[in-house]
């Protein structure tokens, strides 16, 4: 029987040094541009909606997961269309991308490279047609009678199905808002000493990230000691923890009261800097609680994904999809790893590759579940379809451009 502590444990490590740390970077690099160009940046993708699609499935193939959650609360906002999150999240590499590329890099590259181009045709289809967006809405609604507004796929789909009309977060409009700042005292310097901490954990988190994924994504002993699996571990768990401090407390004191949003504009590099943990805390901690469901439900409930996964014939492409239904990349990480060792077919792992939604869902999931389920139905249609089209056409693929 597994140990529940450890699966925490190691869900909190794992949820800050494989993702987080990565997700970190892309947002500050992001926030960066924000803070250089004065907000110009999204202003242009606005003003450009040919564009939108496409720089989603770009921004969705970049490694990680980073890129894409960078996109969704412009959905959220209102400033990109609902088939500019579908082509963002067809084209999603996930983390898995990174074992993949080191294990099998000719195989990432093709499957990476139908994925994009899915992306693009689906994200444009969705734009310009609907593709059926207010029938998949009202199947949802009976689902979730209570779900919050969808955007493209609310009630007002038949007359805009690409529009977005703006959201609400909890309540809060999608703004950057000082007032919400507390006046200074302790727990302002205090939250302030906490982005500092995070920031230098997560710069150790990034270098033992990187070289677990360049070790092939090995078995990492959970240990506190001056070895690569002691600082893998300590920034692991201290990310997480101030991850889930400046989430759920810092945020009030610092004036970061609204996360999972893009900011207009940004008064200094600290500021960008002070924004971009804060997004990464508010995903972190999404993606632990998605870790942590994942891995219960694997040890406790005997779910064999990978095994369902490699079944015979055209069940293996239909597994490699449904696996990607499956938020987070914690069971993209282990069917990438799984093909590596010609376990499933290329089929499967293509399927897989246009299915999965990577963490990237999480923030959406939380500002609007109705477009992260809607979303998900359409990043699973065309990962089928190529998926069983490979499967029959080029046959299984076992073992296909992997070192």
């Amino acid at each position: 029987m597994a140990d529940p502590v450890g699966i925490l444990l190691g869900s909190v490590r794992d949820g800050f040094v494989q993702v987080g740390a990565f997700v970190a970077i892309t947002v500050v690099l992001f926030s960066y541009l924000q803070y250089r160009t004065g907000g110009r940046l999204v202003e242009r993708l606005e003003r450009n909606e040919r564009a939108q699609p496409l720089i989603g499935a770009l921004l969705g193939l970049t490694p990680g997961c980073g890129g894409a959650i960078v996109m969704m609360p412009l959905y959220v906002r209102g400033s990109v269309s609902f088939g500019t999150v579908v082509a963002t999240l067809i084209a999603t590499a996930g983390d898995s991308a990174f074992v993949l590329l080191a294990l099998a890099p000719e195989a990432a590259l093709y499957a990476y490279g139908i994925s994009f181009g899915a992306a693009i045709v689906s994200g444009y289809a969705i734009d310009r047609f609907g593709l059926g967006v207010g029938r998949v809405d009202r199947a949802v609604a009976r689902l979730r009678p209570t779900a919050t507004d969808g955007g493209v796929v609310s009630g007002t789909a038949g007359a805009n199905p690409a529009a977005n009309p703006g959201h609400e977060y909890d309540g809060v409009a999608c703004s950057h808002d000082h007032s919400r700042k507390r006046e200074p005292g302790f727990m302002t310097w205090l939250s302030h000493a906490a982005h500092v901490a995070w920031w230098a954990t997560a710069l150790v988190a990034l270098i033992a990230g990187t070289v677990y994924l360049l070790r092939g994504a090995p078995d990492v002993a959970m240990t506190v000691a001056p070895t690569f699996e002691g600082a893998f571990t300590v920034a692991g768990i201290t990310g997480s923890i101030l991850s889930v401090y400046l989430y759920a407390v810092g945020r009030r004191y610092i004036g970061e009261g609204g996360v999972g949003h893009v900011r207009e504009s940004f008064h200094s590099a600290y500021d960008t800097f002070q924004h971009a943990a804060m997004e990464t805390s508010f995903v972190t901690v999404w993606v632990i609680a998605g870790y942590l469901l994942y891995e219960y439900v694997v040890q406790f409930g005997n779910v064999d994904i990978a095994a369902f996964a490699a079944a015979a014939g055209l069940l293996a492409p239909v597994g490699g999809a449904l696996l990607g239904l499956i938020p987070g990349c914690g069971p993209q990480i282990v069917l990438a790893g799984v093909y590596a060792e010609g376990a499933i077919p290329f089929s499967a792992l293509t399927a897989n590759a246009i299915s999965q939604d990577g963490d990237a869902l999480f923030p959406l999931i939380a500002m609007d579940k109705t477009a992260a389920i809607v979303a998900s139905i359409y990043t699973t249609v065309p990962a089928l379809v190529v998926g069983i089209a490979l499967h029959v056409v080029f046959g299984p693929l076992f073992g296909f451009g992997v070192l």
